[in-house]
């Protein structure tokens, strides 16, 4: 028979700060570890109030929230002032008292109760039936002891998470009840996750790609450095450089361990011991981090570590071991990697830069196409600008993949084979241009006429051989305004940039007056 259990509490004094005051995410992070071993989330009543407890006051702002088991989520039952909002819940806590008696319910979880007042009659009953509770909030899990209650796990707020302090009580009934558990890592928007591996969750894509932003904030301090009366910039400029190996650690940490904040925090730590190892520093430290965390989450909940302590050891002591790890062994490897891949570009330029140019335009959209751009492309566009804040492939980015897009989509808009296709257009060519991103808008044109593919390529390898020859580094990302200033050249990227336009522009107008023609005669 499956087993149900029922979540009684409030958005909590300290806890309010830490996840209380997000009712959907709290609770749902315990639905979701229940629910991965079969047990059942039966009942909620959970007091929700616009601020902290320890400062709300009868007037203060608040709902009453329960669980519907048709539609297996959180309802609101009544919203108004904290002292009406308490009258419903004590006439919903008897209501769960009844339920407990009547063996419906199978154990508890408490999360900042009121074992005095709201909640006195649930866990009245629930010390009738002896049954196993589990919870935090120090005062309020104290009182329930002193009760008499079958507390089979207890802990304070500070330093836990929603899914530590979920990890922690489901953990702690799963054993009580003789249930095989293993922490589920996952969104908990519908109440699901799912129970990945750690391994699996290593994707240098998905790490880089998050971390993009902070290159880009890094690229426009550099622009605006160049601007006169901002020279002081420069400084600034070299202490992102020195963060971005932090940046990419905590995300590394979070994305591979799933424990968010203790992640955060480990990558943190990691990061900061990892700079001297560059950005494959960062990586590689945040990556170990975030291994350790998820372990060290699941041993020290195996070994009863009450939640506060679970999160303080497995976020602190997985980034330092990890931090360390690099420090010692492996930044001075990590630094020689990411200046070995740096020299290679180089070269490459200094052999014949207008050659390299052309290869790299014309390779780079099947290489985005083929989904080789984002696992290889886009790492060593950021290793480029890790040193300088502009890179050259970062160039051909902007140029024969940005621009060209633009130029595909601006004569869909202007002379389009179907007057259906400017609508389509339209909305691509304003975030090329806006933002520097979203290149895929020209794909429904490419894959739908041979000759536009074609022409989106030409245009491509046009745009790298004027890249090469002006020697220009710069990045897309950013609005086509801006992405000339945080280039070395600005000049020479403006008019790489128009040349990929206007050779799109032309040859796909051309390709779509030929299409018309055909239609005609045909």
């Amino acid at each position: 028979m499956e087993k149900r259990i029922a979540l009684l509490g409030s958005s909590g004094g300290n806890l309010y700060n830490i996840g209380g005051s997000d009712p959907r995410a709290l609770i749902g992070e315990i639905a979701t570890q229940a629910a991965s071993v079969g047990i059942e989330l039966a009942a909620v009543q959970f007091v929700a109030a616009k601020s902290s407890m320890d400062q709300a006051r009868a007037s203060t702002p608040a709902s009453l929230f329960s669980w519907s088991e048709d539609l297996h989520e959180l309802v609101v039952i009544h919203e108004g002032l904290l002292e009406e909002v308490n009258a419903k819940a004590r006439e919903f806590d008897q209501q769960i008292a009844d339920e407990i008696r009547a063996g419906r319910i199978d154990a508890l979880v408490l999360v900042s109760c009121d074992p005095e007042d709201v909640n006195q009659h649930a866990i009245k009953a629930a010390i009738e039936r002896k049954m196993p509770i589990a919870g935090t909030g120090g005062t309020s899990m104290a009182r329930v002891q002193a009760a008499g209650a079958n507390v089979i796990a207890t802990s304070g707020t500070t330093g836990s998470t929603n899914r530590t302090r979920a990890i922690g009580a489901i953990s702690a009934i799963c054993r009580e009840w003789k249930i095989k558990y293993s922490p589920v890592i996952g969104s908990t928007s519908s109440f699901a996750g799912a129970q990945g591996d750690v391994w699996s969750r290593i994707k240098l894509r998905g790490i880089m790609m998050a971390a993009l932003p902070g290159f880009i904030a890094m690229a426009l301090l550099l622009a605006l450095g160049r601007i006169p009366g901002f020279d002081a910039l420069g400084d600034a400029f070299g202490v992102v450089i020195g963060a971005l190996p932090v940046v990419i650690a905590a995300i590394a940490a979070k994305q591979v361990s799933g424990m968010d904040d203790v992640g955060i925090v480990a990558g943190i730590v990691a990061g900061v011991l990892s700079t001297d190892g560059g950005i494959i520093g960062g990586l590689v430290g945040g990556i170990l981090a975030g291994i350790l965390a998820y372990y060290l989450v699941r041993i020290t909940i195996n070994l009863k570590f009450p939640a506060t302590t679970v999160g303080i050891v497995s976020g602190g002591l997985s980034g330092l071991i990890a931090g360390l790890v690099v420090y010692f062994l492996i930044a001075p490897v990590a630094l020689m990697a990411g200046d070995g891949i740096r020299s290679l570009i180089q070269s490459a330029l200094e052999f014949n830069a207008v050659l390299a140019g052309a290869l790299a335009g014309l390779l780079i959209w099947p290489a985005i196409i083929g989904g080789v751009y984002h696992a290889a492309i886009l790492p060593i566009v950021l290793l480029e600008m890790e040193q300088v804040g502009n890179s050259f492939l970062g160039a051909v980015d902007m140029t024969g993949l940005v621009m060209v897009s633009a130029g595909i989509t601006l004569a869909n808009i202007i002379f389009p084979r179907d007057k259906s296709e400017a609508t389509l257009a339209a909305p691509g060519f304003l975030i090329n241009v806006g933002f520097g991103t979203f290149v895929e808008a020209a794909y429904p044109f490419m894959f739908s006429n041979k000759l536009v593919f074609a022409s989106a390529i030409l245009s491509a390898g046009i745009s790298g051989v004027f890249v090469g020859l002006f020697g220009v580094r710069g990045t897309a990302y950013v609005p086509a305004v801006i992405a000339p200033t945080v280039s070395n050249t600005p000049v020479g990227f403006l008019l790489s940039m128009l040349i990929a336009l206007g050779s799109a522009f032309v040859l796909t107008t051309l390709a779509n007056k030929l299409a018309r023609s055909k239609q005609v005669s045909a």
